[in-house]
């Protein structure tokens, strides 16, 4: 439970990282809330020679929306999320529900958004969401910086399109109109643990009652979190109702494709990805005011 020996460097700026990461390249880690590093530096899963610790940036902690996204810096703690003033409203349910079940609350403490994205563990929380929401990640490097959506930004377990020598220093998320609502659903064995499975799903309706966009994604359903692309297409131009929400459900079943593991067999995870796909949606609905 001894991590390999390492380099630690505290950055202050951002060119004083981005310079540390390009120098020492796949040899270099970075470190923001480190509550998946380290966990799996002390088992030795991660054997970074060299630690880049941003914490000292000021300038990658906040939240803020501008240009019609929310915008959530490098080192914002899910805490921030779960506590700022915008969670209430309900266009933002879908934040709200992940940013209360993402580990626990210590963990919610020093855990960031956007190390939760760059670790993109399969069963992990915000990946699934950020599917379902849309987001992308502004990624910097020697060249400049990109913006990456969230579905090229996750390509496999624990891999993601960041390349040695850059770094993610933002993850923006459309602001959704107000006809917009949104869901978490997770499964897990004991409070902070990882999903058995989860569904993320996030629905605007148009002013005739139609649903006029639809996110679906799973967590916990295969190497990283999935979007249920199909799910979604059916959805738009529908009214909502027990039927759409059925064929809605057995799409997240059929895309599910998890490993059986301690939490449960393939069986019964697939199972539950329909069932949770199914009480977002109706949970969503609801929240909009309408009874499928």
């Amino acid at each position: 439970m001894i991590p390999a020996a390492f380099e630690y460097i505290r950055a202050h700026s951002p060119d004083e990282a981005l310079g540390q990461l390009q120098k020492h390249g796949s040899d270099a880690r970075v470190l923001a809330g480190g509550q998946s590093l380290i966990p799996a530096m002390r088992f030795r899963l991660a054997r970074p020679a060299v630690l880049v610790d941003i914490n000292g940036i000021g300038s990658f902690d906040y939240i803020r929306v501008s240009n019609g996204t929310l915008n959530i810096g490098a080192i914002a703690r899910d805490s921030a999320v779960e506590h700022a003033s915008w969670i209430g409203e309900c266009k933002w349910s879908l934040l709200r529900d992940v940013s209360r079940v993402v580990a626990d609350p210590v963990v919610r403490q020093t855990g960031t958004v956007v190390g939760s994205l760059c670790h993109n563990d399969p069963a992990g929380d915000w990946t699934a969401t950020s599917l379902a929401a849309r987001a992308s990640v502004v990624v910097r490097g020697k060249s400049g910086q990109r913006i990456v959506a969230i579905d090229q930004f996750l390509i496999d377990s624990f891999t993601t399109a960041v390349s040695n020598g850059e770094m993610v220093i933002e993850v923006r998320f459309p602001v959704p109109d107000d006809r917009t609502a949104g869901s978490y659903q997770k499964v897990e064995r004991k409070v902070g643990d990882f999903a058995t499975a989860a569904a993320a799903v996030q629905v605007s309706l148009a002013v005739d009652g139609t649903i006029r966009t639809a996110g679906v994604a799973l967590s916990a359903a295969g190497p990283c979190a999935v979007r249920v692309a199909e799910a979604e297409r059916l959805l738009v131009g529908q009214k909502p109702g027990a039927d759409v929400i059925r064929a809605a459900a057995a799409e997240a079943f059929k895309k599910s494709d998890p490993q059986a593991d301690l939490r449960g067999s393939v069986a019964y995870k697939k199972h539950l990805a329909g069932v949770l796909v199914a009480r977002g949606l109706q949970q969503a609905f609801e929240r909009l005011g309408v009874k499928p």
